[in-house]
């Protein structure tokens, strides 16, 4: 046993990383030796998150497909490491759909495969590619979007870890995080929710971010995972919620 840094002198980009999972998750790199690399659309919040981690920031949307390819084309070393945060489920029923609704749910399908043709180049073939989903999509009734994405990012890990090889692929499928986006979708609800969570949940407790930061941190440096999906909901598929 040692106490040496898990990702001393390694390169961790979090796509996403100005708020919550993501940022969770470069703080935690940063913490375990790791150079990090952080985007997000919002130039101003990524310059003092870039400030406070000491780490390097480009600010765009990674919904462009062609500044997306030029920010992986651009770098100038290979990095190890690759977390793919972003936006939360669109819960949309069926009987609201339109064809712009269906693109946009199906999005995160897309965009990380996208993801993984820009990057697959920039990526050491000792390192990884971290993909986030969820659990709620398992529950029909979160509508079909949702549980379209929720099957379909297990099966895209899946192949991916094998289209890569020998770059790791996994996704971590979190419950519901207590999160700034979570604030902004429940709004006055969120403190009921939390309540909720915390009386009914196993572990008695809401899941934060940095718990799913702290998982993320683990697959990096745990060279013999891939191709796996990870729950991370403190039990709450367990209970009725």
């Amino acid at each position: 046993m040692t106490d040496d840094p898990e990702l001393a002198g390694q390169t961790v980009v979090v796509l996403g990383g100005s708020s919550g999972i993501g940022l969770e998750t470069a703080r935690r790199a940063r913490a375990e030796g790791a150079n990090v690399i952080l985007t997000a659309r919002e130039p101003e919040r990524l310059y003092r998150v870039g400030l406070e981690l000491g780490a390097k920031i480009a600010a765009f949307d990674v919904n462009d497909a062609e500044r997306l390819t030029d920010f992986f084309g651009e770098l100038r070393a290979s990095i190890d490491h690759l977390l793919v945060s972003g936006g939360g489920p669109d819960y949309v029923p069926f009987a609201d759909l339109d064809t712009a609704g269906i693109r946009r749910g199906v999005e995160r399908i897309v965009l990380s495969m996208r993801i993984a043709v820009a990057a697959k180049d920039a990526v050491r073939p000792t390192g990884s590619l971290i993909l986030i989903g969820g659990t709620a999509g398992r529950r029909p009734s979160a509508g079909p979007l949702v549980s379209a994405a929720t099957v379909s990012m297990p099966a895209l890990t899946r192949s991916l870890a094998l289209e890569l090889a020998p770059i790791r692929v996994n996704l971590i499928a979190p419950g519901f995080v207590d999160t700034p986006l979570s604030a902004s979708l429940l709004g006055g609800e969120l403190d009921a929710r939390r309540a909720e969570l915390r009386a009914t949940l196993p572990i008695r407790r809401v899941v934060g971010p940095a718990d799913v930061a702290a998982l993320a941190v683990e697959l990096m440096s745990n060279t013999a995972v891939t191709g796996a999906t990870f729950d991370i909901d403190g039990g709450q598929q367990l209970v009725e919620l």
